[in-house]
């Protein structure tokens, strides 16, 4: 039995002091990472960062 996708919108800001991912007072998801936006590297902690919170695994969105 396969389940429904799940399908979030994050606002994201790199180059921060620490990772993490919440929900703020609005309900929006806010991507805090410490990896700058050059070469993929946000993308690629971004998807770390997600699949870690949601306990998926990293293709699960491919």
């Amino acid at each position: 039995m396969s389940q429904k996708p799940l399908i979030i919108e994050v606002k994201v800001k790199p180059n921060a002091g620490t990772s993490q991912l919440r929900r703020d007072e609005s309900g929006q998801w806010i991507a805090q990472l410490k990896s700058p936006s050059v070469d993929g590297k946000a993308n690629a902690e971004l998807i770390d960062l997600v699949a870690k919170h949601f306990a998926c695994c990293k293709a699960a969105g491919h």
